[in-house]
């Protein structure tokens, strides 16, 4: 063994994974259903200020955390690359991105027009990526697909959350188009690895909630785009709820799993849910879907809470950036 491989082996940076990313898009889903929920009942934005800050300066660590895993250990990062699973959670940098620039359209809406602008060739450069090393020469396994693989069609669909109040409405459908196609092609395959095949290893488990994301975010892309809750925006936002449903279901043996960086898993796609609950509850003068979308975030801050408490005590105790 080299002694290259030596001092990476001893460097915890070289262990900073790619997965932190998704620390990120939970906390910029979080911030945004909090402002979801404050409008619904009429406070003010207090505590998803609060939440934005803390989201801000979390982004920043985590970028430049992974920024200098890269300049340090290239080959580290190029080996997330080239890992069957791990590959699935590259599309989480530019979605981290495109939701912070979704996160500041209210309170700064130039520099959510730049990070907008920023994220979203990245997005669709890590999507062909991402796609074409998964269709290339190399050999995948049944045992590979995880519910993580709906990342990059989730990152297309976010595109146009951002992408219609900033005026980008044809990037936005085309987005919209590519992660809803993505979404029902890696719907069937993730379904049938489900059932017929072995069980998700017990660190990649959690990643079943990201069933939720696709369709929950889809119904908030669809109605900006079109403008109003038609009967395909009642189709996603029903088939999240019902996904919803089946991790729920599956959440007591979840929770009894050791704690790891999978379980921010759980974040976005409750924070999708929660969020759409509200817009639909809005758009429709839905009492009972604003109850629900209080229900979730509810729901929401005592995950939020949890992964924060579990995450500080893995970092203290050494348990995070560590060989796999």
């Amino acid at each position: 063994m080299s002694e290259a491989v030596h001092v990476e082996e001893r460097d915890w940076l070289a262990h900073v994974p790619v997965t932190l990313f998704t620390i990120v898009m939970g906390l910029c889903g979080f911030t945004l259903a909090l402002r979801a929920g404050e409008a619904a009942l009429g406070f003010g934005y207090f505590i998803s200020g609060a939440a934005h800050g803390f989201t801000m300066v979390i982004f920043a660590i985590v970028a430049l955390l992974y920024l200098a895993k890269g300049l340090r250990h290239p080959g580290a990062v190029v080996a997330e690359w080239r890992h069957p699973v791990k590959l699935a959670f590259f599309p989480a940098i530019s979605i981290a991105l495109v939701l912070m620039a979704v996160v500041m359209l209210d309170p700064a809406p130039g520099l959510a027009r730049a990070m907008w602008l920023v994220a979203v060739p990245l997005q669709l450069v890590l999507t062909v990526s991402v796609v074409s090393r998964w269709i290339g020469a190399r050999s995948f396994q049944h045992g590979h697909l995880t519910p993580a693989w709906f990342i990059p069609s989730v990152g297309n669909v976010i595109v146009a959350i951002g992408g219609v109040p900033l005026g980008y409405v044809e990037i936005s459908w085309f987005f919209t188009s590519v992660g809803l196609i993505f979404w029902i092609v890696f719907l069937v395959l993730v379904m049938n690895r489900l059932i017929f095949h072995d069980p998700l290893p017990q660190r990649l488990q959690p990643t079943l909630v990201i069933l939720i994301a696709p369709p929950s975010v889809g119904f908030l892309a669809w109605v900006a785009l079109v403008g109003e809750v038609d009967s395909f925006a009642r189709v996603l936002l029903n088939g999240a709820y019902i996904f919803t449903l089946i991790v729920a279901v599956q959440l007591p043996s979840l929770l009894r799993l050791p704690f790891s960086l999978a379980f921010w898993a759980l974040s976005f796609p409750m924070a999708g849910v929660t969020i759409a609950s509200f817009v639909y509850g809005d758009a429709t003068g839905s009492a009972g879907h604003r109850v629900v979308g209080l229900g979730l975030l509810a729901v929401l801050c005592v995950i939020i809470l949890a992964l924060l408490f579990r995450t500080a005590v893995a970092l203290r105790n050494n348990e995070v950036f560590v060989p796999d």
